[in-house]
């Protein structure tokens, strides 16, 4: 644990870096509120900080740059803090006026949360068959065609054609809607409950053969909305970091596995090296679940440079989440 004083030289050093992504002398640092000591001591523990992993000094005669170490005993001291009072407002009034199908929703989510933070912005809807289905309905089209629509209470709605056997009236058509009910309003569809048999085997057989066609795991765990890929191209200065960042991006399981890791490791923040993922060694993820009825729906995140500003991306993040999850609970 760092003592107080050079805890405060540390956050001056990584302020300021953030600030201009130039090595930090004593100078700077003396001129900072919370540092209230002569240069030689702040010189002497920068040296200190160095030593220890905190710091590191590029060239000789260069200021210094913050670690991943300094990196996360700042992030872990920052606090939380809210989004000025007028970005509060311009997320409010986002969701407020936010209508139309949950990947719009999602699609311009992911745009607020780039616009909000200037770095890329990535929204992960929850996988379909993981939520609660909260409607089933069974429509005949025409002859020996039905759609099946389900409601699920991610906000996605499903719809599935589904051919119907010679002799499948409309009486047996709503004995199966009424299976389908049962079986799956309330649960998800990698949980559905037992068909209650009704007596008429072809009615039985098909309401078998709709649950079988929709239910079980799903591969794909959600889709990835992305916006704002182009902004993390001005953070890094070698042109291989950033084609790497921007593939990272486009991989739509990578990029689902990535945020579902680093909320299964109870982070918020990942820095570097802590994301697992080689070609993000420059980069910090910051994300937050949220969730749809007090269930976890899905999660959003942004990716910056590890010299991103880390108290306004929680703060944008936090109340970015929070929001979307309400306006999906509400349908």
């Amino acid at each position: 644990m760092l003592d107080e004083r050079k805890a405060a030289i540390l956050k001056a050093v990584i302020e300021e870096y953030i600030e201009t992504a130039q090595p930090v002398g004593s100078t700077a640092v003396v001129a900072a509120a919370d540092v209230r000591v002569s240069s030689a001591t702040v010189r002497n523990d920068m040296v200190v900080l160095e030593n220890e992993g905190y710091l590191l000094q590029p060239h000789t005669s260069a200021g210094r740059v913050p670690t991943e170490k300094g990196y996360r005993h700042f992030v872990d001291n920052i606090g939380q803090a809210e989004l000025p009072l007028v970005e509060r407002k311009q997320v409010s009034v986002f969701f407020d006026d936010l209508k139309g199908e949950i990947e719009g929703v999602m699609r311009e989510t992911a745009g607020l949360l780039a616009n909000l933070t200037d770095y890329a912005a990535v929204v992960v809807d929850g996988s379909n068959n993981a939520a609660e289905v909260r409607s089933v309905q069974l429509v005949g089209l025409a002859d020996r065609v039905a759609l099946l629509v389900l409601v699920l209470a991610n906000g996605r709605v499903t719809k599935q054609t589904i051919e119907l056997g010679e002799g499948v009236d409309d009486a047996m058509l709503s004995d199966v809607g009424r299976q389908l009910k049962a079986a799956l309003e309330g649960r998800s569809l990698t949980d559905p409950g037992a068909l209650t048999p009704s007596g008429d085997r072809l009615v039985d057989d098909l309401a078998d053969t709709v649950v079988a066609s929709m239910v079980g795991p799903s591969p794909s765990g959600g889709r990835v909305y992305v916006d704002g890929a182009s902004r993390v191209v001005n953070a890094f200065e070698a042109v291989e970091s950033v084609s790497q960042v921007l593939t990272i991006l486009e991989q739509q399981l990578l990029v689902v596995s990535l945020l579902a890791d680093v909320v299964g490791r109870g982070l918020s923040v990942a820095i570097g090296s802590e994301t697992g993922v080689a070609p993000l060694a420059e980069c910090s993820l910051v994300v937050s679940p949220y969730e749809i009825g007090g269930e976890h729906a899905g999660s959003i995140a942004v990716l910056g440079p590890t010299r991103m500003n880390y108290q306004q991306a929680l703060s944008a993040v936090a109340a970015v989440s929070h929001q979307l999850g309400t306006r999906l609970s509400k349908g």
